[in-house]
């Protein structure tokens, strides 16, 4: 089966939805990597989460969602663009030793210094334009919990999020209440759709949703509803790397730690965080990006640190 994400709204409610099941494309990010259980499934929860939150963007672009620790994980990162297009990898402290059961606060927030950030970036950026990051401290015990806190507090919607992932799949459930849409009630039946719609998935438990498909899911826990389903997406895995994007990155590093490198090294050889792409360059290689440097296109920086 290919990998879904079907959204929905509840019709005469201010309340949309959507389910997400990534199983193709997870397993191609685990295929380039070997993580801890607790790290993987950290990964997972934060991919799901991309997938879902990508859905609702009305741009062309690509959102990126980090985790940057202070713990045994460094940094969890996924990237996911308007086409469902994803990619995800984490780094890790060296020489460390995690618990199959280790939760965020203790892989991610240990001293209390983890950060959550979300970048915008625009696909066809117009001259000088940035694209839009947003930073805030890691507040909360798990994945959806720091995404619902910032959703609340920095786009004032109100978010909720089910999320899991282990070594076959990484599933997700997202609910957010609209103001103004989808209803004719009043304020107190928005209000109370949206807590009756909250109460229905909260009972969905961690091991229901690695285990069962998304149609399943959501006949079993809005049978009731009168619901509007529509047209599935599917998301896949895209690396974004090329060999221009490296040689950019190097321009960034500046020609005089670049030939440092090469005097100790002879050659560099970068490898993709996210594919495992290896690249070389060698001193002529190097020699062309520096001689071209005054006639290449401005150098894009969301996206050239990602490799």
């Amino acid at each position: 089966m290919m990998d879904t994400l079907q959204r929905f709204i509840f019709e005469n409610a201010s309340v949309r939805g959507e389910l997400v099941e990534i199983s193709d494309a997870w397993r191609q990010v685990l295929a380039r990597k070997t993580y801890p259980s607790a790290v993987r499934n950290l990964l997972g929860e934060l991919m799901a989460a991309a997938a879902l939150l990508s859905a609702n963007l009305k741009f062309n672009g690509m959102l990126v969602m980090q985790m940057h620790g202070d713990g045994p994980v460094r940094l969890l990162v996924v990237e996911c663009d308007s086409d469902l297009q994803i990619r995800a990898t984490a780094k890790l402290a060296d020489d460390v030793s995690i618990a199959d059961d280790a939760g965020l606060e203790e892989l991610v927030n240990a001293h209390g210094q983890g950060r959550f950030v979300i970048t915008l970036d625009p696909k066809d950026k117009l001259p000088g334009q940035q694209p839009y990051q947003g930073i805030v401290p890691l507040d909360g015990d798990s994945v959806a919990v720091v995404i619902e806190n910032y959703m609340l507090r920095s786009e004032q919607l109100d978010t909720k999020l089910w999320l899991a992932a282990d070594g076959n799949v990484s599933r997700g459930l997202l609910l957010q209440k609209l103001p103004g849409e989808g209803g004719t009630g009043t304020e107190v039946d928005s209000v109370e759709a949206w807590n009756h719609s909250v109460i229905l998935a909260s009972t969905l438990k961690r091991e229901e949703i690695l285990t069962t498909d998304i149609a399943t899911l959501m006949r079993r826990l809005f049978w009731e509803e009168t619901i509007r389903v529509f047209e599935p997406r599917h998301p896949s895995f895209h690396c974004s790397c090329n060999r221009e994007k490296v040689g950019n990155m190097l321009k960034m590093l500046g020609k005089e730690e670049v030939d440092s490198a090469l005097a100790d090294l002879g050659k560099l050889a970068i490898n993709c965080d996210f594919c495992g792409q290896h690249y070389e360059f060698d001193k002529v290689d190097c020699a062309q990006l520096f001689a071209t440097e005054h006639t290449s296109d401005a150098i894009q920086p969301a996206g050239s640190v990602r490799h």
